[in-house]
């Protein structure tokens, strides 16, 4: 939820969602110099917009499961694809979109075989 402070106090929001059902607890994650981490996300405010990079925290491996594990193949690709998704889901721009783009290693690391993108060989035809 994006509020402003000048019209929202957020502890009484905050207070009726939490009293909705005793089973459900909200909580609130203030931004901290113009950053908030929300699940994997990180949102950036601008003075003109908002910006968007992935989240991970210090402890942060790039380990998944390896191409050489016995785990099914859909297991082991699980993640690859979903590195992938959100690579291309989190609408990331620029030097953001360029960090993440580290999932070959990510693969490397974990013996996935990497074959780089060759560019496609196109040849001109002759139109007559």
């Amino acid at each position: 939820m994006i509020f402003d402070y000048n019209h929202t106090n957020i502890q009484t929001i905050l207070d009726d969602f939490n009293a909705i059902h005793p089973k459900l607890k909200s909580t609130v994650e203030m931004e901290s110099n113009n950053t908030l981490n929300c699940l994997d996300i990180t949102i950036h405010r601008t003075p003109t917009n908002w910006k968007t990079s992935i989240y991970r925290k210090s402890t942060f491996t790039d380990a998944i499961i390896p191409y050489t594990s016995h785990h099914p193949a859909q297991h082991r690709y699980a993640a690859v694809k979903f590195l992938y998704n959100r690579l291309n889901a989190c609408n990331l721009q620029g030097d953001e979109y360029k960090r993440e783009e580290n999932i070959h290693n990510i693969m490397h690391n974990n013996s996935f075989q990497v074959h780089p993108q060759k560019p496609p060989n196109h040849t001109p035809k002759n139109i007559s």
